[in-house]
């Protein structure tokens, strides 16, 4: 057997927890000294400890983790409800860390107001380019929204050409437009091609019209983190004298592995104020 304070500490909890168990039911000693108080437990009640802070750390109370171990639960059930939790976990793990970067990103703008020198703007006219493009759905006009389906829209897309056997000859160009909810943004995830619409690709193949005059800035790092080029970019046009005329695309110069090392051209259609 093994005194409460070996047990304890094989079993990863304190003394104090072990002795809070006991006083409500739900783990009691293998034996109690009658004459000295003292509390010993036996290797085989490992198994019930163990269960009991796994359940409890599924976010039941002991009242119910009680209940659940006292309907012999098996290994294989606890195993099933450890995975959903893990799962519930990762996914609540996953939008604070979209927060903390949107947070960020926020902050990043603040430290750098003013900062973006305006000889970084170019203004140039764009020609008409015909590309093949997939599309999607972001819930929110931000980046963190926008990057996993404008990624998850050129992989498709890449798929697509594959099979088709059609070579994109020009980077990568994406654009948006509103969905009409005020709230959620459509995707327009394009390629350049020679080739003509046809009804057997699993992609749409559209002619982008030419721009008489657009605003353009680099981007240098992943667009998850645009954010202050952009408005750097608006800033700038509304200090020289222009207005935006509602729309603009993104074009990827390049494209490592490392997102840090990503190249972007943002276009912003212009017109005179």
């Amino acid at each position: 057997m093994f005194s409460i304070g070996d047990f304890a500490r094989h079993g990863r909890v304190s003394v104090r927890m072990l002795r809070h168990y006991d006083a409500i039911g739900l783990l009691r000693p293998a034996h109690v000294n009658q004459s000295t108080g003292h509390r010993a437990y036996t290797a085989a009640q490992f198994a019930r400890l163990n269960r009991i802070v796994a359940v409890k750390e599924l976010g039941f109370t002991l009242y119910q983790v009680q209940r659940i171990l006292d309907e012999d639960v098996t290994a294989e059930q606890l195993r099933g409800m450890l995975k959903l939790r893990q799962a519930e976990l990762e996914t609540q793990i996953a939008a604070d860390t979209a927060r903390l970067a949107q947070v960020q990103a926020r902050l990043r703008m603040i430290e750098t107001e003013g900062t973006m020198p305006s000889e970084d703007v170019t203004i140039k006219s764009i020609p008409a380019l015909r590309v093949a493009e997939l599309t999607g759905t972001a819930k929110i006009m931000d980046p963190q929204s926008i990057g996993p389906v404008v990624r998850g829209c050129y992989a498709d897309l890449c798929a697509a050409l594959d099979r088709a056997g059609v070579m994109p000859v020009g980077p990568a160009t994406a654009y948006y437009e509103d969905s009409g909810d005020g709230e959620s943004v459509i995707v327009h995830a394009g390629l350049p091609v020679n080739v003509e619409p046809n009804a057997a690709f699993d992609f749409a193949v559209v002619d982008l019209p030419a721009v008489e005059k657009a605003a353009t800035i680099v981007h240098r790092g992943s667009m998850d983190d645009c954010l202050p080029t952009y408005q750097a970019l608006a800033r700038w046009i509304e200090d020289n004298g222009y207005r935006t005329l509602g729309a603009n695309r993104e074009v990827t110069l390049a494209c490592p592995e490392d997102p840090a090392g990503m190249v972007t051209e943002i276009q912003e259609y212009i017109a005179t104020a």
